[in-house]
């Protein structure tokens, strides 16, 4: 943790006894964001008032605080910190002033119920130790620049999360995984986002603390200095969306584009589409709780429906969001060359699922639309609060030339460096050169040992339902009255057919000759009597991920195992020996 992370968190021994440890985040993280607007708004003060004091319209103090500001956010009252602990007596009253007085468009202190707060440290007496230490705190931008300032948030959620023992599905996504997702987004868009004064889009749907809408605007910086990227996020939980509608107004980000709510059941950017997508979705969370409103966005939006290839599960919503996010893309057009979306998920969405089920749907609209553009199997330990595996999904609704009707697997499991010290679960992470070895596996879009390019078509099966004939005591046929054998639902089975079977290269087209060559080549032979019932043929899509990369590793001879067993018995023979001596 960084030094300035240890100290800020350090405050909260003002407030041991008043607060048990799960709380410490009620305080620290409000008042973390308020100092850095004091000091933001520290040279501006003089023309704000002046603005302030010569007009009642909100929108028209606004629009010229921007102007001649350039901020996106002001604070009509006359307190700062210095003045603020310069009178401790009228402090409980003045620090809420100081926080009514801020634009409509700062509602995170409400989101934080933090006048509760102001309240309660008020009574114990800690009001002005907490106060004073955080006077005492420069987080002026010159100080600690928006990027610093971000790592800072992420420390302190971080702590937050483990003093209050969240869940694995609550966890927030590491700055170095983000940068690895951000890295491969922008990969095949170079020369677009070279020109000067190039403006794009980046939208987060689960957007947390704003950690990824963060780092995708530091990296296009990077690239492009002259490059301006506009922020959109929806998050559904109060404290998060407090801290990053707060980080976006630090970099001077429109603070209405960062909304609150449930993304599943209500998008607040519903009709809008955005050139970059970016989400890290809650893992193996049920989606109850939405299931009303998406139900019925589904019915009344038809073609246009955020959930084109069916839902899942009611236990788990990653693919509704991996569904939303691959609609949020902007389609290609006049303005536009078509949108990117990276999104990291558990290994469920590869596979869970039988042919025709929620999933199974989800992933054949997914590739037969032809927008699964590469997926990446992260290291596992790379979170905070889980050690499971995690994949990053690369979507593309307008590939280049030759990753057109293709599939990019990317094992990065074994690419990590070990941390030195364990951040809860999190004990590996990507440094830069593992970061570069992925992005160059991509670029290179070449089969190897640690990347796979397969067409779509790799991925589809039927599910054939093989039927037996129905026998009597004396082992003859029964038939129905059209002379047809009755099939025996007791001997019934099933057979997942690939639509490469044979070296097939016409995918779904080819489903009759497919099945009738893998019917007479891989069961007839078994079950002469067997028929395949076509009527119940199913279509099913899975990404089988560990096993394109599975390495055949030949057993030990039996001989070096013998010699092993032997020298076993030997050592134990010797301690049981000495044992009786003793």
């Amino acid at each position: 943790m960084s030094s300035l992370g240890t100290f800020v968190w350090g405050i909260a021994d003002q407030l041991r006894g008043v607060y048990k440890p799960h709380q410490y985040g009620d305080v620290i993280l409000p008042m973390t964001i308020l100092r850095r607007l004091d000091c933001l708004l520290d040279e501006t003060r003089d023309v704000v008032r002046e603005i302030v004091e010569s007009t009642d319209s909100d929108e028209l103090r606004e629009a010229l605080i921007r102007k001649r500001a350039g901020l996106s956010f002001y604070n009509a009252s006359p307190w700062t910190f210095a003045r603020l602990v310069g009178d401790p007596e009228g402090l409980e009253s003045n620090l809420i002033d100081f926080i009514a007085g801020f634009s409509k468009n700062i509602d995170v202190f409400d989101r934080f119920r933090f006048e509760n707060e102001i309240h309660a440290m008020a009574e114990k007496n800690r009001l002005l130790l907490v106060v004073q230490q955080f006077a005492a705190i420069d987080l002026h931008p010159d100080t600690l620049d928006n990027a610093a300032m971000g790592d800072l948030f992420e420390e302190l959620i971080r702590k937050f999360a483990e003093a209050s023992n969240e869940t694995a599905g609550e966890h927030f996504t590491p700055r170095d995984a983000i940068r690895l997702m951000v890295d491969l987004l922008f990969a095949t868009d170079g020369e677009a986002l070279s020109e000067p004064g190039v403006v794009r889009t980046v939208y987060d749907p689960t957007a947390g603390t704003g950690g990824m809408l963060s780092v995708a605007e530091e990296h296009l910086k990077t690239r492009n200095p002259d490059a301006r990227l506009v922020l959109f996020g929806q998050e559904i939980n109060d404290q998060s969306y407090a801290i990053c509608k707060s980080d976006m107004i630090a970099k001077a980000q429109d603070a209405t584009n960062i909304q609150l709510g449930d993304t599943l059941a209500d998008d607040r950017f519903a009709g809008r589409t955005f050139d970059y997508v970016l989400s890290n979705p809650p893992y193996g969370v049920d989606w109850k709780a939405s299931q009303e409103a998406i139900k019925r966005h589904v019915q009344d939006a038809g073609e246009r429906s955020r959930f084109p290839g069916g839902l899942p599960p009611i236990s788990d919503g990653q693919m509704l969001f991996l569904q939303h996010v691959a609609t949020k893309m902007r389609s290609e057009g006049k303005d536009a060359t078509g949108g990117r979306a990276a999104i990291v998920l558990n290994g469920s969405p590869l596979f869970t699922g039988a042919a025709e089920s929620g999933p199974s749907n989800i992933r054949r609209w997914l590739l037969e639309k032809d927008l699964v553009d590469a997926i990446v199997a992260l290291p596992t330990n790379m979170f905070y609060n889980t050690g499971i595996a995690t994949y990053v999904w690369l979507l593309d609704n307008a590939k280049p030339a030759d990753r057109i009707g293709t599939v990019q697997l990317i094992d990065g499991s074994g690419f990590f460096t070990k941390m030195r010290k364990n951040l809860g679960q999190k004990s590996r992470e990507l440094s830069a050169a593992d970061r570069d070895r992925i992005l160059e596996l991509y670029g290179a879009h070449e089969t190897n040992a640690h990347s796979k390019v397969l067409p779509t078509a790799e991925f589809g099966y039927w599910t054939v339902t093989v039927e037996r004939p129905l026998r009597d005591e004396n082992g003859e046929i029964v038939t129905d009255r059209k002379g047809h054998p009755k099939p025996d639902s007791k001997l019934r089975d099933t057979e997942n057919v690939p639509f490469t079977y044979g070296g097939n290269d016409r995918g779904a087209e080819a489903r009759d000759a497919v099945i009738e060559a893998y019917f007479e080549a891989e069961v007839k032979p078994h079950v002469p009597d067997a028929w395949v019932d076509k009527a119940k043929t199913k279509v099913g899509y899975e990404i089988p991920f560990t096993r394109h990369f599975y390495v055949y590793e030949p057993p030990r001879p039996l001989e070096e195992i013998d010699r092993d067993l032997e020298q076993l018995v030997a050592e134990i023979m010797d301690l049981l020996r000495e044992v009786e001596r003793s």
